[in-house]
């Protein structure tokens, strides 16, 4: 016999007030045009709710999709006549016969010539669509069909929120009512993409901010540690000088071998003390060395006898704990999900698991239609961990559109393959077209597959410019994705890429903020920024990292005679700088790019500014640091406003700490302003290196803070074309300016000596190796000498990288 809490008759109230989310889902009675069967809700000039119920009766109540319908009024004009309705705005035309919706009943025409005939939708028509995300990569070798996002090339897309969960007042959750018709969101933003998502934001509630260290390394790996021998491996990373911020325990935390009476060990909440003698001593030394905590838990199978909280949920739901029996899992159950909250998480979490990992893999149905329980996991483990002040974090699967409030997206168990990473680039990025910005892949990939050092490289460096970095392999002795289980060269690359994350910090927790304030992710595809230019979709893998750099992954194996990996990219008009290698070059074209292994090809745009912690700091966790390297673009001017939080886990009243930075290129003056806001927030005196890249060399340099001139070492790196200018103990709250007494000018590529390096690694003969090179120095004119190449019948892979340089 199994028992639920339906046999107890508690009287609780449903749901504890932090579990409530705030929402303001009624609409302004002046956007809504109704009739006896239908109604219409202008929620903007491009967005409008569709309602049809054959009873009448409508929905005002939230859903677990649409929280928020009190927008601002637009401008419509309603033409209402027998048998026939039409509302027009600025952006739309919605044609309607007053009948059950139908394709010939209800059309909308997107308006702004966007194509001759494709921007007219008509009721239950897809259209073209730009995709949205999955549910999980789970098992996944390469692509996985993608659920629509709200992004199409013709200019809309319709979300069907018909059968979704509602959401009481008092924060529990009821199914639609059986048979009561359609609820749709049409979105009619033609190709403002950025529009639209902002909007859809305004309608389900902001991405929140993640805690900082979120940001940083995780190390994950389904593997049977002890406690010994995972505060070993954190030690030798440290020793290595690799930083983490994040420790994940896989299910083998928890009894996973239990007795066959209690059923399998794949749910468990009880700590293993064979592998952790003394739990909270361990948590306690992963806290003191840096790192978060954070425990998979699969909770699809209950809590049975053999737990150590069996007895308190027992009695929590009036059982008899002495009969043992098993007590399911029912998400429709508030008195179970009180007593799964209170008596299963928050005493793991007062001893000191920081956050949880929400393995759910058990289908999205329970015993009332709609309830999916991953969804409602997801809901209230997100409010749960925000109930001491802290900022909220769960780690779970997506469970459709509005899962972006609660991040992080876990995105399932992938096969070691370069199909697999060939897809993954691009999944992260049109995840956004659905508003769901925190995807956390498998970096390196979970099982199955094969050892190839080149994949591994090309996979961390993907994950270094994720969402987030999270390293996981599956037990297999042979598959853990530690750096010194690679050769030396492939450990160092992952080793620096590794560091890098960290020094990345000041960067993508500004983006954090910025992601939650402005509703624009850290990742976006290129249309983003380029609606109307084809070949900005035409390179599905390479996108936006932020506002300043642009990535485009390499996803294939290299060639192995050039050392050279390569990927096909698009750079848009303008300047373009490597972040890594300082080469320049000209944009409006698409073309490819090759690099070395050590070598990701990363782009910033002239002017760009990225602030970075220096590599003396990268050590675990996330604090402010004292040392800041800023790389500075050259080429044109710009702006970077860095933020920063007090404290990395703990919401605050006070206003983070924000400091402007300027590069005005007409001037010849870069500026670090004194920083606003809460200034304690950071260490009150900075040392900053400033590396300027792609500056030509320009004589006397001055340094002043607060009208002081400040003493500056001075170094040049000519293979990255990049000038360095550090200071130390920079007061925050005066800032400091550089001024190129000569003034700013952008430096010219290295190409006969960057063909030189690329020779010189070449695996091809050494008389082709000379007559190649003899040609580069004999030809001064680019395209004379790409002639010359071109004729001597090259290797593509090799004419190709020789190209490049000389054209970039």
């Amino acid at each position: 016999m199994t028992l639920t809490s339906e046999n107890t008759h508690l009287d609780i109230e449903r749901l504890a007030p932090h579990l409530r989310l705030a929402t303001d889902p009624s609409a302004a009675e002046t956007s809504v045009v109704r009739g006896d069967r239908y109604r219409f809700t202008v929620l903007t000039s491009r967005m409008i709710r569709m309602e049809y119920s054959e009873d009448g009766r409508f929905e005002d109540r939230a859903s677990q999709m649409a929280l928020n319908r009190r927008f601002d009024q637009p401008e419509f004009r309603v033409i209402d006549e027998a048998g026939y309705l039409q509302i027009l705005t600025e952006h739309l035309h919605l044609t309607y016969d007053k009948e059950p919706f139908s394709p010939n009943g209800l059309t909308i025409q997107v308006k702004g010539n966007l194509s001759a005939y494709h921007s007219l939708w008509r009721y239950s028509e897809a259209g073209e669509n730009l995709g949205g995300t999955a549910r999980t990569l789970d098992g996944a070798d390469g692509a996985v069909p993608l659920e629509p996002g709200l992004m199409s090339r013709n200019g809309y897309a319709v979300l069907d929120d018909s059968a979704t969960l509602l959401l009481e007042d008092d924060g529990w959750f009821s199914p639609r009512r059986p048979g009561q018709g359609q609820d749709l969101y049409f979105f009619g933003y033609g190709r403002s993409y950025r529009d639209c998502l902002q909007d859809f934001y305004r309608l389900t509630g902001n991405t929140p901010m993640i805690p900082k260290f979120a940001l940083g390394n995780w190390w994950s790996r389904y593997y049977r540690y002890t406690a010994a021998e995972y505060k070993e491996l954190i030690t030798r990373f440290k020793t290595e000088k690799i930083p983490f911020s994040v420790a994940v325990l896989d299910m083998d935390w928890h009894h996973v071998d239990i007795d066959p009476k209690f059923g399998s060990g794949w749910t468990g909440y009880t700590w293993n003390t064979e592998l952790f003698p003394d739990p909270d001593e361990f948590m306690g030394w992963l806290h003191e060395n840096g790192l978060r905590l954070t425990l998979n838990v699969h909770p699809a199978d209950g809590v049975r006898a053999h737990e150590d909280a069996y007895a308190a949920v027992a009695f929590t739901l009036g059982l008899d704990p002495a009969e043992e029996h098993p007590i399911v899992f029912d998400v429709t159950d508030p008195a179970f999900l009180k007593a799964y909250f209170e008596q299963l998480h928050h005493p793991l979490e007062e001893r000191g698991v920081d956050f949880w990992w929400l393995d759910w893999q058990s289908g999205s149905h329970s015993k009332i239609a709609g309830f999916d329980p991953l969804w409602v996991l997801n809901h209230l483990h997100f409010l749960d961990s925000a109930r001491d002040g802290k900022r909220p974090l769960t780690f779970s699967r997506y469970a459709g559109p509005g899962s972006h409030r609660y991040p992080i997206g876990f995105s399932g168990d992938t096969i070691v393959t370069w199909e697999s990473l060939q897809f993954q680039p691009y999944f992260t990025a049109t995840a956004s077209n659905i508003g769901y910005g925190w995807w956390s892949h498998d970096i390196g990939g979970h099982m199955g597959g094969y050892k190839d050092e080149d994949l591994a490289v090309r996979w961390t460096q993907f994950g270094v410019f994720s969402p987030i970095m999270r390293l996981h392999s599956s037990s297999s002795l042979f598959s853990g994705k530690e750096p010194w289980g690679y050769r030396t060269g492939a450990a160092e690359i992952m080793t620096r890429y590794l560091r890098l994350r960290h020094q990345l910090l000041p960067y993508l927790h500004t983006m954090n903020h910025r992601a939650s304030e402005e509703g624009l992710p850290l990742v976006q595809p290129m249309y983003y920024e380029h609606p109307e230019n084809d070949a900005a979709y035409s390179v599905p893998n390479q996108y936006l990292f932020g506002t300043k750099l642009m990535v485009c992954p390499i996803t294939s194996p290299q060639n192995t005679t050039l050392n050279l990996g390569k990927t096909k990219a698009w750079l848009p008009e303008g300047v373009w700088i490597d972040f890594f290698t300082g080469m320049v070059y000209r944009g409006d074209r698409t073309m490819y790019l090759y690099r070395r292994p050590e070598h990701l090809p990363t782009l910033a745009p002239a002017g760009a500014i990225i602030p970075l912690t220096q590599e003396s700091a990268a050590v675990n966790g996330t604090a402010n640091p004292a040392s800041v390297e800023l790389r500075i673009f050259g080429g044109a001017s710009g702006t970077f406003e860095l933020i920063e939080d007090n404290d990395p886990e703990l919401t605050s009243a006070q206003s983070p700490a924000r400091t402007a930075m300027r590069l005005d290129w007409e001037t010849g003056t870069f500026t670090v302003e004194s920083v606003t806001g809460y200034i304690s927030a950071i260490p009150e005196l900075r040392n900053y290196e400033l590396s300027f890249s792609g500056f030509a060399a320009t004589g006397q340099i001055t340094v002043t803070s607060a009208g002081r001139l400040l003493e500056y070492t001075l170094t040049a790196n000519h293979a990255t074309n990049t000038t360095c200018v550090c200071v130390k103990d920079v007061a925050a709250s005066e800032g400091l300016t550089i001024t190129f007494e000569n003034g700013m000018a952008l430096t010219e590529n290295d190409a006969a000596g960057r063909a030189l390096e690329l020779l010189a690694d070449a695996q091809i003969e050494f008389r082709l190796k000379d007559a190649i090179f003899k040609k580069i120095q004999e030809c001064s004119d680019a395209s004379l000498l790409i002639s010359h190449l071109q004729s001597m019948d090259l290797e593509p892979d090799l004419m190709g990288a020789l190209t490049e340089i000389f054209l970039a």
